[in-house]
């Protein structure tokens, strides 16, 4: 019941303005949904910045993440008191209950607990940070064509009112140049929002790879195992490629209830029941990410995303769980330019890194076909990661990894290139990663 009850809340947050009656103030759920986006933000941005060896002020944070937010919880996030502690951060949004608190975890990054929480965390040691593997620098030649390219983008040039806080170049697996907006630079994580989606993928090519899970086998959610639930055939594959057929409370299906309303993975995802049939629709869910993701936990025992991170070099990035413990990979990710520049490379060289194979052959072929259902508009989809095979000035094998906010990894394997833009756009203004990877590519030719 509790699941079901959060479940309509983070419908009900989601509904336009003119759906939702009338209110004087806003409802109890509302102001502890904007208390748990503040706290989750606050704490990731400022701790793992720490953990990075960079740092974030909350100033920054108030003036870049938690501007223009979701309408319905923007102005609410602007003016709820912050308390900022070791090893948590603390929103009041009740005088009867206990504030939203964010929880810093050690290596594991932040993680909302559930309303009502009251407890402490006591701030443990990080565990040491392993040294940088650099990136070799590009050509200089290279560099000046890039300039005019990163000027416009910082500008507003690919999206009137969007805030680009990174752009970075890789290209034969040199930095090409990079370039940060104020307060943030090289040891700054960001949350990659959706750009998490294709990092899941990624985890799950490495436990193929190893041969603990078959992405054309059925998924492993024990909640389906029950004789009669037709929901029980869907496979990793459809997961992946946004064909579960299952429903979900919205379109894109925001889950606000598990980001930031402190409900767990293995409560809500794995309740939502079929609307058509697996494999038929195209219908872009975090829940189907979730799921994947759930679908191959047993794992992480052994093989956590930190394992990957590690052997990518990528030492400043990491995976959040919700407050009982579940990796909620299709969003919850914080991470630098230059990590996720490395996780692109990881796709450019076939799964391979210092001669060691991490993903099958051949998976990125797997990920980047477009054998499932497709969505409309400039892009199509493959296994978790999005596809440029429909623009011009632009070789049909790109791929990226897409988020909220403006997040994009743009692989092109053809040029051997990699392109990251992070950005902290409000609601409503968007930056065109088609039409600067198209300048991008020009640039370079």
């Amino acid at each position: 019941m509790r699941t079901l009850i959060l479940a309509a809340i983070a419908a009900t947050l989601a509904m336009p303005a003119a759906a939702q009656a009338p209110q004087a103030e806003p409802s109890a759920a509302v102001r502890a949904m904007a208390a748990g986006y503040k706290a989750l933000t606050v704490c990731s941005a400022l701790k793992t910045a720490e953990a990075a060896g960079g740092a974030r002020t909350l100033e920054s944070v108030e003036a870049n993440e938690l501007v223009g937010v979701y309408p319905e919880i923007d102005g609410l996030v602007r003016q709820m008191p912050v308390e900022i502690f070791p090893a948590r951060v603390a929103v009041a949004w009740d005088d009867a209950m206990p504030p939203r608190s964010a929880v810093w975890t050690s290596g594991g990054g932040c993680r909302i607990m559930p309303v009502g929480w009251s407890g402490e965390q006591i701030a443990l040691p990080s565990p040491p940070r392993p040294a940088d593997r650099p990136i070799p620098a590009g050509e200089a030649s290279d560099a000046t064509a890039l300039e005019p390219v990163f000027r416009r983008a910082a500008t507003g040039s690919f999206g009137e009112g969007a805030n680009t806080t990174a752009l970075l170049v890789l290209r034969n697996g040199r930095l090409v140049s990079e370039w940060y907006a104020e307060g943030f630079g090289p040891d700054t994580p960001q949350r990659t929002w959706s750009v998490g989606k294709s990092i899941a993928g990624t985890l799950i090519g490495a436990a193929a790879q190893r041969g603990e899970v078959d992405v054309n086998a059925p998924a492993a959610i024990a909640d389906w195992s029950r004789q009669g639930d037709p929901r029980a055939v869907i496979t990793v594959d459809q997961l992946m490629r946004m064909a579960s057929g299952l429903t979900s409370d919205t379109a894109g299906n925001r889950t606000d209830a598990l980001y930031f309303g402190g409900v767990g993975v293995d409560e809500q995802a794995t309740t939502w029941p079929l609307i058509t049939r697996p494999g038929s629709q195209f219908r872009y869910a975090n829940n189907d990410t979730l799921l994947a993701v759930l679908a191959i936990a047993s794992t992480f025992a052994q093989h956590p995303p930190a394992e990957l991170f590690r052997r990518l070099g990528m030492n400043d990035t990491w995976a959040e769980t919700d407050w009982r413990g579940n990796f909620m990979l299709s969003s919850q990710v914080w991470t630098t330019a230059r990590d996720l520049a490395r996780f692109g490379q990881l796709y450019l060289d076939d799964g391979m890194v210092g001669g060691e194979r991490i993903l099958p052959e051949g998976w990125r072929d797997y990920v980047s076909a477009p054998t499932g259902p497709q969505p409309t508009g400039a892009q199509g989809y493959g296994a978790t990661f999005w596809l440029m095979n429909r623009s011009d000035g632009i070789p049909a094998d790109t791929i990226s990894a897409n988020g909220n906010r403006g997040q994009y990894v743009v692989i092109v394997p053809s040029r051997n290139i990699v392109i990251v833009r992070r950005g902290e756009d409000p609601t409503g203004r968007r930056f065109d990663p088609v039409a600067f990877t198209r300048d991008v590519l020009a640039a370079l030719d």
